[in-house]
């Protein structure tokens, strides 16, 4: 099953209760009534280099690369619509972003671990029905793996940077901490088996330097409760037919202070 035909299927995801906890239900629901999120070069690089670098060898089955042709005279313009026409069933990347994948893949497999950990089961779909709510879910992780005697998810992130404390604000920024609780929780109801959660973070610059963090219980236990709360608020919002914004379920208001006030 592709990364499409995943996005198609019935459930909700965890990007989807993101907006959810990081926005408003209002937010989510105008996405998702429009069509959901609108799509961009930059989520189209994260859906190739995941692909590549997980899948090298089905990359080209759902991946096409641009050629290089100057696309303002009418020469170039034939080129790239025949090569448009010729790859309409795939998604299309730049010259430039795949020799940029392939510089990162590269160094992924100069990284022991990193390697090592985004190799075993990769991009297997799982869904399930919550016994709380009775909504349907789904988790699609990057790498399912063992190290150290112990299996894990793994899920891959592109980031500006690794140094410290970089990476980690985009956890708090991006609910990264949600995911591992929503993911350890859809693989144990299929499985029945725990397992723990490890991020591979890259730098998307050069020299493209990739970091190995592994989930403490707590983060996981966390994240969990994120999840309960994302997937109760989610339940509450369908049930009432009440997609609040930042006003809140009971008509909250917000006092404002000068700036620099507590």
């Amino acid at each position: 099953m592709t990364n499409e035909e995943y996005r198609k299927t019935e459930g909700i995801s965890r990007s989807q209760l993101s907006v959810l906890l990081n926005q408003t239900p209002l937010h989510f629901h105008y996405l998702e009534t429009q069509g959901g999120k609108e799509d961009n070069a930059s989520f189209a690089f994260g859906r190739a280099s995941h692909k590549y670098i997980l899948e090298k060898d089905d990359f080209f089955n759902e991946f096409a690369v641009a050629p290089n042709c100057d696309r303002r005279t009418k020469v170039g313009k034939q080129i790239y619509q025949d090569f448009v026409e010729k790859n309409s069933d795939k998604e299309i990347i730049t010259q430039d972003d795949f020799e940029t994948i392939q510089a990162m893949s590269e160094q992924i497999d100069q990284t022991p671990l990193a390697r090592q950990l985004l190799t075993g089961q990769v991009e297997q779909s799982f869904w399930w029905t919550d016994e709380e709510t009775g909504e349907k879910c789904k988790v699609r992780p990057d790498c399912i793996t063992e190290y150290d005697g112990r299996k894990y998810l793994v899920d891959y992130k592109t980031t500006d940077s690794c140094q410290d404390g970089h990476f980690e604000r985009s956890v708090r920024k991006y609910l990264y901490k949600l995911q591992s609780g929503m993911y350890r929780e859809g693989v144990f109801q299929n499985t029945f088996e725990d397992y723990g959660f490890i991020f591979v973070a890259q730098e998307k610059k050069p020299p493209y330097a990739a970091r190995v963090y592994f989930c403490t219980d707590e983060f996981i236990n966390e994240g969990y409760e994120q999840f309960r709360k994302a997937i109760n608020l989610y339940h509450y919002c369908k049930v009432n037919d009440d997609w609040f914004g930042f006003e809140g379920a009971n008509g909250t208001y917000t006092e404002l202070v000068e700036e620099g006030d507590e």
